[in-house]
């Protein structure tokens, strides 16, 4: 790592980096992985590189560009080790896995694998880049896991074989076996739940599914007979947040197949809005129609879970032009997404415990005098942690958005109070340290 140790940022960010320290060999690299860290976790709207530079206090963006475009770290083996951690975090616990494609509106032809697409965030065709993401769910707790780049035909290299979404989302299924993930649901919109590839796969595998279709999909008009709907069931939807909704579920019967069956879920069964209903189909039992429509939701939690990511963390805000470049953008958003994941779940965990005791609320679990601040979020969940984590990396950062101010007209009472408050501020152990061995 070199002859000096790492210069320090916040206790609770360094803590969690130093779990990938082995990763680099030189220790300004490693320090530039922690700035981005602390850079996509701060509430600064748009997580350009020169704005990161900023609330880190470096002179200007030259060495976090290095880092993403010229220093040798592996992309893959910095994925291997979040992968790891996740799966120590899981402690082979199953959870329900959704694979979903974002895409985002990107200007020009010059950066790879931007063409004109489909852009599933904006509903139309635009120019933009899309990659196919895998996340789980762990109770309410989502977490990032793996995503692959889609390229369009038209913007392959020459030895560059073409690849479906599914065909990625196959891939990315099968490098989570190999890791050792134990899923018990697959979900996904109706681009997968429509390919016999996708599903080929999942078979192949054994894996229970539950995925979007068509409104016209081809079982629902059978040569044995018309597609039979059954009687509506009423079902209370559970969000995210415990909030209930009143919605209905109805089997829809297609010849005779009993291995595979199929379902509308829908918010109004007399006008049946488009925007507010679903057709899936599931190969999980047909005695689940109480369970079915909750378990569909899943994916909305995941799909409103990356967008909080998208928007957070500023998966979208990088401005390269080479792919091998954004990937590791995008693998750094995964890893401070996931540094989020693995606070919200110690969060739970604890809260959980509290609650089995029968002692005092969750409240108490929170850390003390830190929970006091006005603005401290009690909910669990990641947007509530990622807000709590804002709070504590606030006083880093606002000591670094203030010094050039501070050489300027010198100080030393200020800058005395940031000090000490940076020091309280590296008390804040998290909610839980991360095994670096």
């Amino acid at each position: 790592m070199g002859s000096r140790n790492a210069t320090s940022t916040i206790t609770v960010v360094d803590e969690y980096c130093n779990a990938y320290r082995d990763l680099f060999s030189e220790v300004r690299t490693f320090e530039n992985f922690k700035h981005l860290h602390v850079g996509m976790l701060s509430d600064i709207k748009r997580k350009t590189l020169p704005e990161i530079a900023k609330v880190v206090g470096l002179h200007d963006a030259q060495p976090l560009q290095n880092f993403l475009t010229e220093s040798p770290w592996s992309v893959v083996v910095l994925r291997d080790r979040r992968l790891e951690l996740t799966l120590k975090m899981l402690q082979g616990r199953s959870f329900k896995l959704v694979i979903d494609e974002t895409g985002d509106k990107k200007k020009g032809s010059t950066t790879d694998y931007v063409a004109r697409q489909y852009i599933g965030n904006l509903g139309k065709v635009d120019n933009g880049i899309v990659s196919v993401n895998a996340y789980g769910v762990l109770g309410d707790l989502t977490f990032p896991l793996i995503f692959l780049i889609y390229k369009p035909r038209k913007r392959l290299e020459e030895e560059e074989v073409y690849k479906t979404k599914p065909q990625l989302a196959v891939e990315i299924i099968e490098t989570l076996l190999k890791y050792g993930f134990n899923f018990d649901l697959v979900l996904a919109d109706s681009l997968y739940g429509e390919s016999p590839t996708f599903i080929a796969a999942l078979d192949k595998h054994k894996k229970p599914y539950l995925l979007a279709i068509r409104s016209n999909h081809a079982r629902f008009s059978v040569p044995e007979g018309e597609a039979i709907y059954d009687v509506w069931q009423e079902f209370e939807r559970v969000f995210s947040d415990k909030k209930t909704q009143k919605r209905y579920i109805q089997e829809i019967t297609c010849g005779d197949s009993k291995l595979i069956t199929y379902w509308r879920i829908t918010n109004d069964p007399e006008t049946l809005p488009k925007n507010q209903t679903w057709y899936v189909k599931t190969n999980l039992k047909s005695d689940m129609a109480d369970q079915l429509g909750n378990l569909y939701g899943f994916r909305n939690w995941v799909e409103y879970a990356f967008k909080q990511g998208k928007n957070e963390l500023g998966w979208a805000d990088f401005r390269f032009t080479y792919y091998h470049q954004i990937e590791r953008w995008w693998e750094l958003i995964m890893s401070a997404y996931f540094l989020v994941s693995l606070q919200a779940h110690a969060r739970n965990e604890s809260d959980s415990e509290s609650r089995n005791e029968k002692s005092s609320p969750p409240i108490s679990t929170e850390p003390e005098n830190f929970s006091n601040h006005k603005w401290w979020d009690f909910n669990l969940g990641w947007k509530s942690t990622l807000n709590n984590l804002r709070l504590v990396i606030q006083p880093y950062v606002f000591r670094n958005l203030i010094k050039p101010w501070l050489i300027v007209f010198l100080n030393p009472k200020l800058q005395l109070g940031f000090q000490k408050l940076i020091e309280i501020m590296n008390q804040f152990q998290g909610y839980i340290t991360v095994d670096s061995g």
